[in-house]
């Protein structure tokens, strides 16, 4: 009688445990602010809007996305961190896992302020690429990861849409030279290293006016 006690008991235990444990890992974006107000702010700005085109638009981007890309600036497992960049190594330094998915989850939810083209005959040149690729060279076409719209799909392509053209032909030119190597399958230094610096500029031009 006891042990059929013992184990009802557990069997109502353990499952509301679980639930704890789910509700509990759940990121809170209201502490994601508080993080973000006071690390991530000069930079980002307060709504993940970034003043500066050196530094990406956070702002409705995937927190899947987001959270990675913190990850990936802390070295983890006794191995060097994915993304080599001193400024967001210190960014991140004291940042649990829990404070980044906090913060990728604050910044999903704020609205993007979309950049805008600033050549039509340069964007003009990188639709082309963007929807087409270059068959001659082996690009693919951008959009069939991120979207005819730039919009990516959750947890597996970024949006790109709207986001400063400075900023993504950095990181185009970034990928190529294999500075940045922490895309899955090295899938983007596979594109990029194909793509010619014009290409890349225009692809860039054109993503930033994209909708």
């Amino acid at each position: 009688m006891i042990r059929a006690l013992a184990l009802a008991a557990a069997a109502w235990i353990l499952p509301s445990m679980a639930v704890a444990q789910g509700a509990a890992a759940k990121p809170d974006p209201a502490k994601g602010q508080q993080i973000a107000n006071q690390v991530c702010l000069a930079c980002h700005a307060a709504d993940g809007n970034s003043p500066l085109p050196a530094n990406p638009k956070l702002a409705g981007q995937f927190p899947e996305y987001l959270h990675k890309q913190l990850a990936n600036f802390k070295p983890a497992g006794g191995k060097k961190a994915e993304r080599d960049n001193a400024v967001m190594a210190g960014m991140v330094a004291n940042l649990s896992d829990d404070d980044m998915r906090n913060v990728a989850a604050y910044y999903a939810s704020q609205k993007l302020k979309p950049e805008t083209a600033k050549s039509k005959d340069l964007a003009a040149q990188g639709q082309k690429l963007y929807r087409g690729g270059n068959l001659a060279t082996g690009v693919a076409a951008c959009s069939g990861c991120h979207g005819p719209d730039g919009a990516g799909i959750p947890s597996q392509y970024p949006r790109i849409a709207g986001q400063y053209g400075e900023y993504i032909e950095a990181q185009l030119k970034a990928f190529k030279s294999g500075a940045r190597g922490n895309d899955p399958n090295g899938m983007m230094r596979g594109v990029a290293a194909r793509m010619s610096d014009p290409e890349i500029k225009a692809v860039a031009e054109y993503v930033a006016g994209l909708r």
